[in-house]
């Protein structure tokens, strides 16, 4: 199977192509951390690992996009050029939220060992919200992600938890020891990655038809319908 993987969602742009055959597997990839500036960074990190894959686009079997929570435009970028490029391949589509795929860079890092017992994902999410996730020790999702505030998180948290990742997690790690839990701390620079994405694509089960971001939260925003001109 061979998988273009895009993110775009939070603090990081990537893009991946993970090539598979039956005796071999390779992985091309750029990722750069960056606050802003992701939709003109994606499309030519695409043709460089597209390139360095040898694969044409046509040859692709799955593009996938991390699908939120995380920045509201940023989500959008990786999805509307994974549709774009979808329309113009055989390629399926699929994706899956950015706390799922970070879950997967955090297994992949090393930080967490095997077997450690299920762990939070934990990312702020401005104005004292933080976008929350439960998941085993495989990284298969036990809860979220979810909208919510520390103290409400904390009281979620699995009895035999003890680890916590992402930009949140000391906030999440300071609630639950307010409530006499003792939970750990690790990778607060914590981003979704695009490899981590293309792995995930690589068991993925079912394709959708066409990929939609997934907001938990309105965007900042808002028309002012006070400024308004009236309707003739």
């Amino acid at each position: 199977m061979h998988i273009l993987a895009l993110d775009t969602s939070m603090g990081a742009c990537g893009a991946a192509v993970l090539r598979t055959d039956a005796t071999s597997r390779r992985l091309f990839a750029r990722e750069e951390r960056m606050a802003r500036g992701h939709a003109e960074a994606l499309m030519p990190m695409v043709a460089e690992v597209m390139a360095e894959s040898g694969l044409g686009f046509a040859e692709l079997d799955l593009i996938a996009a991390t699908l939120g929570p995380g920045s509201f435009t940023g989500v959008r970028i990786a999805i509307a050029a994974a549709r774009g490029l979808a329309l113009v391949t055989t390629a399926k589509s699929w994706g899956t939220d950015s706390l799922t795929v970070m879950a997967k860079a955090a297994l992949g890092s090393g930080a967490i060992a095997p077997g450690a017992g299920p762990f939070a994902v934990a990312v702020d999410a401005r104005a004292s919200m933080l976008y929350f996730g439960l998941y085993r020790s495989d990284g298969a999702k036990l809860a979220g992600p979810l909208l919510i505030g520390a103290d409400d998180a904390a009281a979620l948290l699995p009895p035999d938890l003890t680890l916590v990742v992402g930009s949140a997690g000391p906030e999440l790690a300071a609630a639950a020891r307010a409530s006499q839990r003792e939970v750990e701390a690790l990778l607060p620079d914590l981003e979704p990655s695009a490899v981590a994405l293309a792995e995930l694509g690589l068991n993925a089960r079912e394709t959708v038809p066409i990929l939609h971001p997934l907001y938990l939260r309105p965007p900042d925003a808002k028309p002012q319908a006070a400024a308004a001109l009236a309707r003739r």
